[in-house]
């Protein structure tokens, strides 16, 4: 059975992994036999509640407090991810913020905000992961977004740190090959369940051709798919988003 698992062995390493899709994905990277390690920063007894669940799936887990907008914090938690679980084979940027603010409203302050969680977060979880990466030819998945790629009038600040993921991942591909592998997986229309956007999530799958939006199982299985992928597919954008921004 744990040869049909294809991260058995391995250690993966999820920032923003308490809620969300972020647990979806370390949920799906325990399936697949990998240690995981998720980062939170208010979320600490939704992590502690998904460590638990991650460990009955017989694998080892961990949860470490960390704001990945803040270089010394990034340093002190991979510290700790690779003293407990000794490797880090995959590592998913996925923490992220998500703001609606019409663009005349947007502040400096929340321009900073989003590009420092969105981007700069990303860039510095990688770096200071990447000793650990190349020691064993892993596998960055950094999370963009279909806002990365189509233009929200009311995302501005959002859609343009999304954006710069997509490059980011294009250019550390070819930085950091070939040792490490790394791509990027941009969600569409994800159901998670939030009664505020009911509505607006009703009329966007109407319009999606696949008549449905996407689960966070929709997106775990992207995230999966370039965790185990051949090394030789890198530098890629996966939009995920059932067609809607055809």
């Amino acid at each position: 059975m744990t040869n049909a698992r294809p991260l058995s062995g391995k250690t993966v390493l999820v920032t923003g992994g308490a809620k969300r899709l972020g647990r979806a994905i370390a949920l799906a990277a325990a399936e697949n036999g990998a240690d995981v390690a998720v980062t939170y920063r208010e979320s600490e007894r939704e992590a502690r509640v998904l460590v638990a669940e991650l460990g009955q799936r017989g694998v080892e887990a961990l949860a470490v407090r960390c704001d990945i907008g803040d270089e010394k914090s990034v340093r002190e938690m991979v510290k700790e991810v690779t003293r407990e679980l000794g490797a880090i084979d995959v590592l998913v940027n996925n923490a992220a913020t998500y703001a609606t603010v019409e663009f005349e409203k947007i502040t400096v302050a929340q321009w900073d905000a989003i590009f420092a969680s969105n981007t700069r977060g990303p860039f510095l979880v990688s770096r200071e992961a990447l000793p650990h990466l190349r020691k064993r030819r892993g596998r960055i998945v950094n999370m963009g977004s279909l806002g990365g790629v189509r233009p929200w009038a009311t995302h501005a600040h959002y859609c343009s740190s999304k954006a710069a993921v997509h490059m980011l991942t294009r250019v550390m591909a070819k930085a950091l090959a070939p040792q490490i592998a790394v791509n990027a997986v941009a969600p569409g229309m994800i159901e998670l369940g939030e009664q505020a956007a009911a509505a607006f999530m009703k009329r966007m799958a109407k319009q999606s051709p696949m008549r449905r939006n996407g689960t966070a199982g929709d997106i775990a299985a992207a995230v999966m798919f370039f965790a185990s992928a051949p090394q030789f597919i890198t530098g890629q954008v996966l939009v995920v988003d059932g067609g809607v921004g055809l």
